[in-house]
């Protein structure tokens, strides 16, 4: 890897932890003493001068509310629409400022036993689905027909 991108990565993924860290409202120490590292290492992080190992990310991940996974395709320099996307519902859940942290967690774990019931994407119903769709005219009934004859 060349070294201007090895210190773009860097930058980029501190960049990424930092505004994490800043969603879930924690301060450096704070976030520090959560995921088990030291101030100075997670600031280092941060200001893109080291780039942490697995363990690190898997640590980081949950004071930062985010998936390890994601983290991990940050700091490979993954730029997918799948490393770039995030949950929305939860995201809005866990940022709302109105709810306390019993209601965040009251409503994702609603939110996850919904999904988890529902194993067909939403914008892709089964097709013996008794929704109608609102493009397609409503066929004609009997009693329709018999007044037309």
């Amino acid at each position: 890897m060349h070294t201007e991108s090895r210190a773009q990565l860097y930058e980029a993924f501190g960049q990424y932890v930092r505004s994490q860290r800043q969603l879930a409202r924690l301060s450096l120490r704070q976030a520090a003493e959560l995921a088990r590292i030291s101030n100075p290492y997670l600031s280092q992080i941060e200001h893109g001068l080291a780039l942490p190992s697995v363990t690190v990310l898997r640590a980081l991940a949950d004071p930062l509310e985010v998936s390890t996974d994601t983290l991990l395709l940050r700091a490979a320099g993954v730029s997918t629409d799948e490393a770039d996307q995030t949950p929305v519902t939860e995201d809005a859940i866990r940022h709302d400022p109105r709810l306390d942290d019993a209601q965040r967690q009251a409503l994702l774990a609603v939110l996850a036993a919904f999904v988890a019931a529902s194993p067909v994407p939403a914008d892709d119903p089964p097709a013996n689905s008794t929704t109608p769709n609102p493009t397609t005219p409503n066929p004609p009934t009997d009693r329709e027909i018999t007044n037309h004859a």
